[in-house]
């Protein structure tokens, strides 16, 4: 399975890159895993809701420019599917199994996803009704995808 990780931003954070090199290390011998950084837009604090959604438009541009044609898309929004591990290991599982092998992540900026990413999903998914740094789940879906691997192998790290 080929999974990419297409995210707004570069990560800075010695510790957190840390932690995604772990994982991806432990992703080897299941997944070829990629983790694909576009710039962010620059804008002031304040915007307006015509700016916020110019940004987004910008940055969707980005991330749709480095999704493969045959990906499956799997957004990252705070309004999207809750599911527990054992749901989305099946889930990939179930991609898996009827041939899906390019899976898309997708984690926007600061200001979320444009319309257009959204739409391009095939489907969305949240990690909490809380809101967290991009940064920070970067580290936290790659933790959550090894997680999956490792349950659908029926081994004992999930627990």
């Amino acid at each position: 399975m080929n999974i990419s990780i297409v995210t707004v931003g570069k990560l800075k954070e010695k510790y957190l890159k840390q932690g995604i090199e772990e994982y991806t290390k432990r992703l080897g011998p299941f997944a070829k895993i990629e983790v694909i950084e576009v710039p962010d837009e620059k804008a002031p604090e304040n915007l307006s809701e015509t700016e916020m959604e110019q940004v987004k438009k910008a940055e969707g541009n980005r991330i749709l420019s480095k999704i493969s044609p045959d990906a499956h898309v799997i957004a990252l929004a705070i309004n999207g599917k809750m599911k527990t591990s054992e749901q989305l290991a099946h889930d990939l599982d179930q991609l898996a199994t009827y041939g899906k092998s390019k899976i898309a992540f997708v984690i926007g900026g600061s200001l979320g996803l444009s319309n257009e990413v959204l739409q391009r999903a095939n489907d969305t998914l949240s990690f909490s009704k809380m809101t967290f740094p991009h940064q920070l789940m970067r580290l936290i879906l790659v933790e959550q995808v090894y997680r999956a691997f490792k349950i659908n192998r029926g081994e004992p790290y999930h627990k």
